[in-house]
């Protein structure tokens, strides 16, 4: 591959994500919810989905936030019914974070229909070629993670 060729992906890869943004920005000023709301809800979800406990600690760290703006934050998502705070039945001291089902059911009537044209959009791939995408998107989350600064100690 060419240069011109990478750098041709590497620009389709930030308009990708930039028309991403700003339908979860006009998602986020729809439903009131600041982009960091967002982003924690994002978060949530993704561990739910991954089978995976989320706590105030574990928010924290994957927003890089502090653990006061987190309990803002989480206490925010809470009144406006978003997420609630569970106590983990084996240690009782632990609050296990969860998105509630009225804030599934928004994200699935807002983005159900862009859920959709991607699914319609994958068919006309071969799943070879769907191996490759996987990897391709994998690399380039690694490769952007890697270039956030360190966090602050």
């Amino acid at each position: 591959m060419t240069d011109d060729a990478r750098l041709d992906m590497i620009h389709r890869l930030r308009a990708l994500t930039v028309q991403l943004d700003l339908l979860g920005a006009e998602f986020a000023q729809k439903h009131a919810l600041h982009p960091t709301d967002l982003r924690a809800l994002i978060g949530l979800l993704d561990r739910e989905r991954a089978g995976e406990i989320a706590t105030p600690g574990w928010l924290a760290e994957h927003l890089r936030l502090n653990t006061a703006s987190v309990t803002a934050l989480v206490d925010r998502l809470e009144r406006a019914g978003h997420v609630r705070r569970d106590r983990d039945s084996d240690d009782r001291r632990r609050v296990i974070l969860r998105v509630t089902p009225a804030a599934e059911k928004l994200g699935w009537d807002f983005f159900g229909p862009l859920f959709a044209r991607a699914s319609t959009a994958l068919e006309s791939f071969s799943e070879p070629q769907l191996e490759v995408v996987r990897e391709f998107l994998g690399s380039m989350t690694v490769a952007v993670e890697s270039a956030r600064s360190p966090e602050d100690t």
